[in-house]
């Protein structure tokens, strides 16, 4: 029965490998150039282990002149190295420039495909509203991505020579075992093959060792990319929050908390590192006692004289060629235990991504954006647990109707935004909506760029020319950075919060929407700009519909109704 949940567990394994890799190879658009690469990688190798064939001849004639001291066929057989030596290099420098390019491109194509997946339809918000930090879709895209196809290729085609390799020498063996025989009394016992039966328990019974002294390692590694992972994701927080946490004072919790996160990953190092070295101890001495097992077995059929020294040569040769065919498992099995971490970890990066809306919530939800007004019938505004937060039998907002929403903080003010926004998923009911909306959180999103670039963001170029945007820069109370449009910094640590508030505002009239909503936009900002911003939103933009969250009395005149979300029902928890 174990062995059956093990061969299962492996075929699971394996239909995972291929998930990821079927895409590349069999739908992409990059499929025919990437077999063409593939096919001429796999021919180089099969020419390479062609290569160590015919240096299997040359070793038998090699040390046969050397024993003869036949200088003559010395030399020539030195000419003759160095020809093979030579294209032999050739070829695999060659092979490792196409299996890298080759590397490359699937990982460029792979990696396109997961920035599709977790930046469109606003699955990188649902994940960090998750707060799983087993996600890490950083880490997924930029390192694991690489380890995969870099494992992949070089696993598969190190698996396909070892098998060739094998094929070849397994044959030189079964011929050159012929002279190796053994004496039972008066009798003499020649065993059909003996060396490559030989090679054959040898390599069993390492790989056999070796699952059991390393099969740990491949949870401990995927661990340990978690808590890798985690601790640099904190050390990140920490420095995007720098002034927060230096106006409170809270470098020594800060210091704790990064010790305890890196404790876990020591600590798990180091179970790693004890793994591994029994595992190293054992591959050393499996790979040293390689070299002398062939010589010790082909030894009496040299010293009786039933083998030249060049046979014996050859014999050690073809042993060790087979003996690591039959090795791979063993030389390789720290890269495998890597590589089923990393499938581990992008299978459920994917799953997760495809999971983030339950699916009994997905049923109950109809959003049509093709309507001018905002209408919600029978919606219920829920929490990731599960909590119901408000109800909503019926909202119409008509355009042109200037509306702020209050209510008491926790009510649902943001999450109703973030749901006509379509990123909130937890939530029933119907929505009509315009799809001409743009919103104005409280702490805008500024890019690491140009100013121009911050300015126009989402969009990546505009046809406004500088002294337009310069004069809106001044509209907006950004008179200072009027002349730096084409200044690079991180405009989030150089601007105050009320500058990247009114950088906002400059965003909106640019881009003009049907409706404008904004989330306490202008909560940094002192009164008289408050109202000069407001005012200048209803003079350059009159078509634009403002719909405000602010627990100002003063926005009161920008808006003619209000709305009272404590009017809704609330459930009961």
């Amino acid at each position: 029965m174990s062995r059956l949940l093990n061969t299962s567990r492996h075929r699971h394994f394996l239909a995972k490998v291929w998930a990821l890799t079927k895409p590349y190879w069999t739908t992409s658009e990059e499929r025919w150039s990437a077999w063409a690469l593939l096919i001429t990688i796999i021919s180089m190798s099969l020419l390479m282990v062609y290569f160590t064939v015919l240096l299997n001849e040359w070793n038998g004639k090699f040390y046969n002149a050397l024993q003869e001291l036949d200088l003559e066929a010395f030399w020539s057989l030195i000419g003759y190295f160095s020809i093979l030596a030579s294209v032999y290099i050739f070829f695999a420098v060659l092979q490792y420039y196409l299996t890298a390019w080759l590397k490359i491109r699937w990982r460029r194509w792979l990696t396109n495909v997961y920035f599709d997946r977790w930046l469109d339809n606003k699955t990188y918000y649902l994940m960090e509203l998750r707060h799983d930090e087993s996600d890490n879709p950083d880490q997924r895209i930029s390192e694991d991505i690489d380890r995969f196809t870099d494992n992949t290729l070089s696993l598969s085609l190190g698996l396909l020579r070892s098998l060739v390799s094998l094929a070849s020498f397994s044959v030189i063996l079964w011929h050159l075992s012929t002279a190796v025989t053994f004496n039972l009394g008066d009798t003499e016992i020649a065993i059909p093959g003996f060396m490559l039966w030989a090679a054959l328990l040898y390599a069993v019974i390492g790989s056999v060792i070796t699952h059991y002294v390393g099969r740990r390692l491949i949870s401990l590694n995927f661990t340990q990319q978690r808590y890798e992972a985690n601790f640099r994701f904190s050390m990140a927080r920490l420095r995007e929050n720098s002034e927060r946490i230096a106006l409170y004072g809270g470098e020594e919790t800060e210091k704790h908390f990064l010790r305890q996160r890196f404790t876990m990953v020591w600590r798990n190092f180091m179970s790693i590192m004890n793994t591994q070295k029994y595992l190293v101890g054992f591959t050393s001495a499996y790979s040293q006692a390689a070299i002398i097992f062939p010589i010790l077995i082909a030894a009496p059929a040299y010293f009786g004289g039933a083998m030249q020294l060049g046979g014996l040569m050859r014999v050690v040769n073809a042993f060790g060629r087979v003996q690591d065919a039959l090795s791979w498992f063993v030389d390789n099995y720290a890269a495998l235990a890597a590589w089923r971490s990393v499938v581990d970890r992008l299978t459920t990066m994917n799953e997760n991504m495809a999971q983030l809306t339950p699916p009994n919530l997905r049923e109950k939800q109809h959003f049509d954006t093709s309507a001018h007004a905002i209408e919600l019938k029978n919606v219920t505004l829920g929490l990731p647990g599960g909590r119901s937060l408000i109800n909503i039998d019926h909202l119409r907002l008509e355009p042109g109707q200037h509306t702020l929403i209050t209510a008491p903080s926790g009510t649902g003010k943001s999450v109703l935004f973030r749901t006509l926004a379509g990123i909130w998923p937890w939530w029933e009911g119907q929505i009509e909506r315009s799809e001409q909306l743009m919103f104005l959180p409280q702490s805008p999103y500024l890019p690491i760029g140009t100013l121009r670039e911050a300015l126009i963001y989402p969009k990546r170029t505009t046809d406004q020319t500088d002294q337009s945007l310069k004069a809106l820069l001044k509209d907006c109370r950004l008179d200072a950075l009027a002349e730096r449009l084409d200044d690079y910094d991180h405009w989030a640590q150089q601007l105050s919060p009320g500058e990247q508030q009114r950088l906002a505002f400059a965003r909106a009239l640019l881009k003009a929407p049907e409706w404008l909503f904004l989330d306490e936009a202008t909560s940094a900002l002192d009164m008289d700009t408050e109202r000069a911003l407001y005012e200048l939103l209803t003079e350059r933009l009159p078509d634009t519909t403002r719909v405000s969250i602010a627990h100002r009395d003063s926005l009161g005149a920008f808006h003619e109704h209000t709305l009272n979300l404590s009017d809704f029902k609330t459930p009961s928890p």
